[in-house]
This record gives structure tokens, sequence and C-alpha cells, in this order.
């Protein structure tokens, strides 16, 4: 598979929803379409981390006929092989609807399944209550650098517009911006997300990270590899002591996706934001 390929996937297409269990409904891409763009090639990847995405659609019968629904957490690890195409997900997820279980287990052990097949790596699920605290609102940790007096023009990817402070001051610090935006690389759909940055090391011009961030305004790519980028991105700029980049992406079709990528083994997942 190739970017022009994207065009044929089931995202860009009218499709009709299926109420009957189906997991051939789920469309794995390869990670390797977007990587080698950035120069990365096979195991050797500058990074670990995990794109967590939550559902919030999930409903099946129990055995009685009577509905059940639950938000579902799932946890792709990055070094998987495949990714899954956002409406595949979708439709695979509504293909339970209509389908009885016997219980709550068994549709997340269902799903870990089908998914890790797909995806070539183990996916870890968990399914919550509709109640459950998990799913409580957090602020986002750090400095906010949305409020720069900046002037932007730029709307492709440039990683030439991140600067360090000239003083060679040295931080630790978390920095976030609400103004990502990228693009579906199928639909052209905007996609709208929180991105915040954790590192140590030579402190980052907040101007020029926030310019880089507008950067991504008409970029067409999806999520997982918009923050490759951005990681890679900053990782060539300087040698941080540590990096970590998480975007937490809005929702769509009762999805949301949330990449984080990380040079300290350790992946930790910020809570969820206002806007999801």
């Amino acid at each position: 598979m190739n970017r022009e390929d994207w065009q044929n996937l089931p995202l860009g297409q009218e499709t009709r929803y299926e109420s009957k269990y189906n997991p051939a409904l789920l469309h794995p891409i390869p990670r390797a379409v977007s990587r080698a763009q950035l120069g990365l090639d096979g195991e050797a990847l500058p990074f670990s981390g995990a794109d967590e995405w939550w559902g919030f659609e999930l409903s099946w019968l129990n055995l009685k006929g009577v509905p059940q629904v639950a938000v579902a957490r799932f946890r792709f690890a990055a070094s998987s092989p495949f990714m899954i195409e956002s409406k595949s997900f979708k439709l695979y997820l509504n293909s339970l609807n209509q389908s009885e279980f016997e219980s709550r287990e068994a549709v997340c052990r269902l799903l870990e399944q089908d998914l890790s097949t797909a995806a070539g790596s183990d996916v870890a699920v968990t399914l919550f209550d509709v109640e459950s605290p998990e799913l409580a609102v957090h602020a986002p940790a750090g400095t906010c650098v949305d409020h720069q007096d900046i002037e932007a023009r730029q709307y492709q990817p440039d990683a030439g517009l991140l600067k360090l402070v000239n003083d060679g001051e040295t931080v630790a610090e978390t920095l976030y911006s609400h103004l990502l935006r990228s693009n579906c690389p199928v639909t052209g759909q905007p996609d709208w997300a929180t991105v915040s940055i954790e590192y140590a090391g030579p402190a980052l011009d907040q101007q020029a990270l926030l310019a880089y961030i507008i950067s991504f305004r008409e970029h067409q790519d999806f999520h997982e590899h918009c923050v490759e980028r951005i990681y890679c991105d900053l990782q060539q700029l300087a040698d941080f002591e540590y990096l970590t980049v998480c975007a937490r992406y809005t929702r769509r079709g009762g999805l949301d996706i949330n990449p984080l990528r990380t040079s300290t083994g350790e992946i930790v997942f910020p809570g969820r934001f206002a806007r999801q």
C-alpha cells in the first residue's frame, strides 16, 4: 500500500453499516508508508510509544437480547506494523450492535483478538462503565503557548521554524497548544488536537514552537504520523535529555485517537481534555 492507495480506503467511500459481528470490516494500514518519508526504516525507531483510542459508541446485546453499552479504551503499540483505518474501526464496532454476548469480558476478549490480528501486535482493551470516573475531564499540564504574539503564514510542516532560546538556558518543562490542526489524507476533513511536549534540555523558543505547530494546518496525514513528525523534528533540533510528544485529537464517529511518542520508554497518557 502507498499513499495513492489511501483514496480507496473505506474512509472515503459510501458504506452500509452492518449490525452483525464482522471482523473482516477492519482495514489495516502499514505504518511504514508515512514513516519512510521521515527516514524511519524498519524496527530502528527513535521512540517508543502507543496510540490510545477511545470508543464511545460501543454496544451489544446480552443473552436475553437487552442492549449493553460501554466506553472502550484501546492501546496499540507504536511498534505494531499496522494501524487501523478509523472508519473501518467504526464499522467494525457497529457490527457488534445486534450480536449477543454472554458477558462484558467476552466482548473485551473478542475485541482484543480481532484488533491484535489486524494490527499485527497485541492490543490492550479496557471497557468502562459510562459513569466511570476514568472518563473525567482534566486540564492540560504545563504552559500553554497559544497566547504568543506571532505572525504565521506557513501552513505546511516546516521544521525550520523551530528554534532554541538564544541564551543556552536548559529547562525541564511541558508546553502545550490547542492549535494543532491536520487533515485526513483520504477525505481532507480537518482533525483538531491539543498537543503537549514534555522535555528536558535546551529551552525551546515558544513563539517558534507555536509557529511550527500552526504549520500543520493544511498538512494531510494520519494522526499517528503527525505526532511522529513533530517528535522527529524536535529530536533533530537538539540533544534533549528526554522528549515526549502526545496529541489528543477530538472525537469523530464516536472515536478519538491519541498518539504518544517518547524517548523515556514510559508510556503515560495525560488525562482527557475538554474538547474530547
